[in-house]
């Protein structure tokens, strides 16, 4: 049984031809760490991020090199494409005017009402929303100071501040997002500006760390939020390739069941019933799956306590153990063998099938 987690309820926000916010799908994003002035490793880039299933793609835009590269970048590409802009107003109208589908900008470092009043009419006048974005590292100073340093309360009310730089031009096509690199901190900061508003809100962690801890950092923040209905589009930020967060953007909203892209492997863990090399069999497997869009459920089982109940909802399962390997699917043993490589040639051959009749039934 599928256990779903209401929604709150948020303004939509198009950011080119995708939706964030209101009933639309949480959009998964990243950002490339190419030099945006060089084209074609952007795009390169671009292209490997969109492979991996990212939805919005942010580049980097500190100087007028890199905003006439963006046109370039944009007509390679099929997601939408936003810039990010800091300290200088006049990058972030040539950015919308060259062609982006959204700005992120701070608006308390753009300089002043005057300059943000003209990088919200060059928004406006392109159809462009903009990402507030608001950074544990970003605070102004009268609120690090009235609340003892960066906490979530601090966080929330520079976001609001900030938000009323661009509603007071009556501008309300906001997306927001106010991210620390504590876990906890998150999670305090987006309940709270929840409650205070109901513009679409990018989850982040800022800073979140190397591949191993950054996504487990961020995967306990966002879990959290999303099963709470706090959420509408979300960027893992890791120290590593930029295709890693996608991958685990992804995995996080299928592990809260709120979106499937590829396939769901379920393997047990190691232990001291199983009589075969387990770590081995799940390498293969996902190797042999990596590939795959459709949301398929495959198990890998290594013992006969917990393999059978495991593999009877997957679409496709395989159990080792006793000498002998057992393919299942939807629980019943379709193919059996004491060969690892007669396995794996069948194993190919009924993930074949299974992709087949998913596309077939237009699942």
């Amino acid at each position: 049984m599928r256990v779903t987690f209401p929604r709150r309820k948020t303004r939509k926000v198009n950011i080119g031809n995708v939706a964030v916010g209101g009933d639309a799908p949480v959009a998964i994003q990243s950002m490339c760490d190419t030099n945006t002035r060089d084209i074609a490793a952007t795009v390169a880039q671009i292209v490997a991020l969109e492979e991996a299933g990212c939805e919005i793609i942010r580049v980097a835009v500190p100087d007028q090199k890199a905003v006439d590269a963006l046109p370039a970048i944009k007509k390679a590409m099929s997601v939408p494409l936003v810039a990010d802009i800091h300290f200088d107003w006049r990058l972030a109208i040539a950015a919308a005017d060259a062609g982006v589908d959204k700005l992120r900008i701070n608006p308390g470092n753009i300089g002043g009402k005057k300059k943000i009043g003209e990088v919200v009419a060059a928004a406006r006048h392109n159809n462009l929303p903009i990402r507030i974005g608001v950074n544990q590292g970003s605070i102004e100073k009268d609120l690090l100071d009235k609340y003892n340093g960066p906490s979530p309360d601090a966080l929330v009310e520079s976001a609001l501040r900030n938000v009323d730089y661009l509603t007071d031009c009556n501008f309300e096509d906001i997306v927001l997002s106010l991210k620390a690199s504590s876990a906890a901190q998150t999670i305090a900061a987006y309940r709270l500006v929840s409650e205070k508003c109901d513009f679409p809100l990018h989850l982040g962690v800022t800073e979140a760390g190397p591949l191993r801890t950054g996504t487990i950092k961020t995967a306990v923040a966002f879990g959290a939020l999303l099963a709470e209905g706090i959420g509408d589009t979300i960027r893992v930020s890791l120290t590593a390739p930029v295709a890693e967060e996608v991958k685990a953007g992804w995995e996080i909203l299928k592990a809260v069941g709120i979106r499937q892209r590829g396939p769901n492997l379920i393997s047990c863990p190691t232990c001291g019933r199983i009589e075969i090399d387990m770590v081995e069999l799940v390498d293969e497997v996902q190797k042999m799956i990596e590939k795959i869009e459709e949301p398929i459920t495959v198990a890998v089982m290594g013992c006969v306590v917990n393999g059978p109940g495991e593999v009877r909802e997957a679409d496709i399962g395989i159990i080792g153990g006793k000498g002998v390997y057992l393919l299942t699917r939807r629980g019943e043993i379709v193919f059996r063998t004491k060969e690892f490589t007669e396995a794996r040639k069948a194993l190919l051959d009924h993930l074949d099938q299974v992709v087949a009749e998913y596309k077939t039934a237009g699942r």
